[in-house]
């Protein structure tokens, strides 16, 4: 197999088949996501969890990248149930989409849904909105302030992908958009590596927080494969703030490595020397130290090795099992404890307007 660097990230999107459950091909949402890509082949599955041809075959690691950026599943969503999070929202909405156009190293998604896991989009945003807005409505105000959001009710609407990216492809995150501009009590909220500039015309009015995720440039080029370069996501900032977005900040994963706190020292400079006052009286940031997998370190060795450099760092890491049985491994915990102080630190002394909503 190629260990050929890996290729440049625009354009996200270049839809040449398209996967649909016979529903979601009927659904309004569908016929218009489908007029949207008329030159691109129809196939028609009986679901969209069960493509044998997508999900589960590591030997497809050839074929990874391009099946990322060519082919979309549309589907059915099925479950649409809220759920408690408590760290970078209250609660995470039924999502519209799973799975992502970019090929970032460290993902989580890709272990959960097969090994390429293009974009599926969920027809059926009507009930995904619906199932929201009764869920804020039963909660009424929100009765004291927390860390997630001092006065409302925050919904991630982006859990299992990059709402940027789905916005090239439907009026999902339109949508969504217009939902929490007319809910009193709720805003949304999604982390993005892409800028998708159409968001400028959203008019969210303050109710759509966009957290643009963040690391070093450097590191950046090896990890976040297929994703904007960060100095455009930097740009971005202030652009999205003027259009009335909330912005924050996810430094998410953050990875150690040989020099990596003089490396977040520069990007913090960076991001410092892009803001307007405007931007700094609003920005807050979330911070999540990286957590790696033994499946995906092995399936990484195959498809790009060089980012098993930074991510698999026995000398500081040590195993954790998942819930779900995965060996996982992460930061040892009391060196974690003191890369924490230090990120914090580092934050505060360049940008001590910036607020840590949390980090671990």
């Amino acid at each position: 197999m190629s260990n050929a660097p890996p290729p440049l990230p625009l354009p996200p999107l270049e839809i040449t088949r398209i996967l649909a459950e016979p529903a979601a091909a009927e659904h309004p949402r569908g016929r218009a996501i489908l007029a949207r890509f008329p030159d691109a082949e129809r196939v028609t599955i009986a679901s969209h969890w069960n493509i044998p041809d997508l999900h589960g075959d590591a030997d497809q690691l050839d074929s990874y990248v391009r099946t990322k950026r060519s082919v979309l599943v549309l589907g059915v969503k099925k479950t649409l149930a809220v759920r408690p999070n408590g760290r970078s929202a209250d609660f995470i909405a039924p999502s519209h989409s799973n799975g992502c156009a970019m090929a970032c190293a460290y993902c989580y998604v890709s272990r959960r849904k097969g090994y390429a896991n293009p974009i599926t989009t969920f027809v059926n945003i009507d009930g995904i909105l619906a199932a929201i807005e009764r869920h804020a409505g039963r909660l009424g105000p929100k009765p004291e302030a927390n860390q997630v959001d001092p006065r409302a009710w925050v919904y991630d609407v982006g859990e299992n992908g990059d709402c940027s990216v789905d916005a090239l492809i439907s009026d999902n995150v339109r949508d969504l958009t217009a939902l929490f501009r007319r809910l009193p009590n709720a805003k949304g909220s999604f982390a993005t590596k892409y800028v998708n500039r159409d968001l400028l015309g959203y008019d969210p009015a303050g109710r759509m927080r966009i957290r643009f995720s963040l690391m070093p440039a450097e590191l950046a080029r090896t990890l976040d494969v297929r994703a904007a370069p960060i100095p455009e996501r930097i740009a971005a900032i202030e652009e999205f703030v003027r259009a009335g977005w909330e912005v924050h900040l996810n430094f998410s994963p953050v990875v150690v490595y040989e020099g990596w706190t003089a490396a977040y020292a520069e990007l913090f400079q960076q991001i410092d020397a892009a803001l307007s006052e405007r931007a700094r009286v609003q920005i807050a940031a979330e911070v999540i130290f990286l957590t790696h997998n033994e499946e995906l370190h092995d399936l990484n060795l195959r498809w790009h090795p060089k980012a098993e450099e930074r991510l698999w760092t026995p000398r500081w890491q040590e195993p954790k099992r998942s819930e779900n049985g995965a060996v996982n491994v992460r930061y040892r915990a009391a060196l974690k404890g003191r890369m924490i102080a230090m990120f914090r630190e580092l934050l505060a002394r360049h940008m001590p307007y910036c607020r840590v909503r949390y980090a671990f």
